[in-house]
């Protein structure tokens, strides 16, 4: 069977529970359609890369998913018609990925950046 990885975006008004539930009923969808789950990663509140209905940020979720075309489509189908999800996109893998998603394994932005020393802040 065909994998498949679905990124969809939330709104940021949403509880991280809420954000929970929606995950949990579009994976029961799959479910039901005959796919099988491999891999479910929230990436949290994000920033986007510009506004979206006038929104500067958005829940991220993903789905990786084995099983057939017709589950996906059928989720595609009812991601539109959710008015809490702002946007989704789902491709086609050749396999499936082993380990966290490249968004989830990298360091924060925080943790590479240079420190200023205090003595610079303190002179001025």
């Amino acid at each position: 069977m065909p994998y498949y990885e679905t990124v969809f975006m939330a709104r940021q008004d949403l509880s991280e529970a809420q954000v929970k539930d929606i995950t949990e009923k579009y994976s029961k969808v799959l479910t039901d359609q005959g796919a099988k789950i491999l891999k479910t990663e929230n990436w949290g509140l994000r920033n986007l890369a510009y506004r979206i209905s006038k929104s500067r940020k958005a829940h991220y979720v993903l789905l990786e998913v084995e099983g057939p075309g017709e589950a996906v489509i059928e989720l595609e189908r009812l991601l539109g018609l959710d008015e809490d999800i702002m946007r989704s996109l789902t491709t086609r893998l050749e396999e499936a990925t082993d380990g966290p998603s490249p968004i989830m394994d990298k360091p924060s932005r925080d943790d590479d950046r240079p420190r200023k020393p205090r003595e610079e802040k303190e002179a001025a």
